[in-house]
């Protein structure tokens, strides 16, 4: 048995090969491609247990290694600094820390989804980048008249006389132009948009997740496909406190001796599924929403609106833990012996 740790990067990977005893059998470099480890096969042969790290492409690694004959496992790459943690820090060194970690059987594996479930993703993530594009847009259109002491909606804009309304007004060419490109874009996305919901839509009625994630103020159908796939399997998080910091919306904490600090969000875990959990949490402005009073509390505070969405989107996550762990739908809870809410930043009771 060998055990290979590879280093991806972009134009090269760098590999070390161990013995069960600890020593390096060879090391090397290999472009970083279908030939590259096809060379790396022949060259180091059969019964292997390899390591890469998480990074874009590594699925695609382990599925060519592994019908290869190798067993692969992809690592952690933030988990594996823990473990490793190193003053010098080359592709030679982390191939050999990856294949000590891989014969040491010390590799902190990632969960990947399946196939089908990677390519639900992909469509996801698609309709995500339109979406925020579109929303770039109108927030373009909304910026531009401002400059002109002006506060149109964008249906207001999108109606037939908007650039004659803003010449009226006094906005010159160049910014009407602005907004008519702007308004270009946004039609533009709306037809990319409209046939990808289409095929994603009917996936989100026969999902059951989706039904209980619905449930959620602010999650409607797409939304909730979306945090479900990008949770996929809700028993690898054994908490809420998990999928909140696997989003990404976890503040970072600087504690030394007594002292204790929480810094901005470590953005360190799905992009998907924070931003889905946002756009959940837009819906806070709602006097109705369960989380208003945490939304309204918490920007105040900080004087920032997005910081009461970040508080709520993190809510958004923990609700979503609750529901499809226990398979039941969400349910603001309420004061005992009284039929008024609770305040927003306290616990809720899910329905039986």
């Amino acid at each position: 048995m060998q055990y290979v740790g590879i280093d991806w990067a972009y134009r090269r990977a760098a590999w070390c090969a161990m013995r069960e005893g600890g020593g390096i059998v060879d090391e090397g470099l290999v472009p970083a491609d279908a030939d590259g480890l096809a060379r790396l096969v022949v060259g180091v042969g059969q019964d292997v247990r390899a390591c890469v790290e998480m990074m874009s492409g590594a699925v695609w690694v382990r599925d060519r290694l592994e019908a290869a004959g190798w067993e692969v496992e992809v690592a952690d790459a933030r988990k594996v600094k823990g473990l490793a943690p190193l003053a010098c820090k080359t592709d030679k060194v982390d191939a050999r820390v990856l294949a000590e970690l891989c014969r040491r059987d010390l590799v902190p594996s990632v969960w990947l989804p399946s196939l089908d479930d990677r390519a639900l993703r992909e469509r996801l993530k698609r309709r995500m980048q339109l979406v925020r594009m579109r929303t770039m847009a109108r927030n373009r259109i909304h910026g531009v008249p401002t400059q002109w002491g002006l506060k149109l909606s964008t249906t207001r804009l999108r109606q037939r006389d908007a650039l004659e309304l803003l010449e009226a007004r006094g906005v010159p060419e160049v910014w009407r132009r602005s907004v008519a490109e702007a308004l270009a874009v946004i039609d533009m996305l709306d037809e990319r948009l409209a046939p990808l919901e289409r095929e994603l839509r009917p996936l989100a009625l026969a999902d059951r997740r989706v039904e209980l994630l619905e449930t959620i103020p602010g999650i409607g159908p797409l939304l909730g496909l979306t945090v479900a796939a990008e949770i996929g399997e809700v028993a690898r998080f054994s908490s809420a406190r998990k999928l909140v910091s696997y989003s990404g919306l976890a503040p970072k904490v600087k504690q030394s001796g007594q002292s204790s600090r929480t810094g901005p969000l470590s953005k360190a875990g799905s992009k998907t599924l924070r931003w889905a959990a946002v756009e959940a949490a837009q819906q806070a402005w709602r006097p109705n929403n369960p989380w208003h009073g945490l939304y309204l509390e918490t920007a105040k505070r900080q004087g920032k609106t997005n910081a009461g969405k970040a508080v709520v989107a993190r809510k958004v996550l923990i609700a979503a833990w609750h529901v499809l762990s226990r398979g039941e739908p969400f349910k603001p809870c309420r004061r005992h012996g009284g039929t008024d809410p609770v305040p927003a930043s306290s616990h809720f009771h899910l329905a039986a």
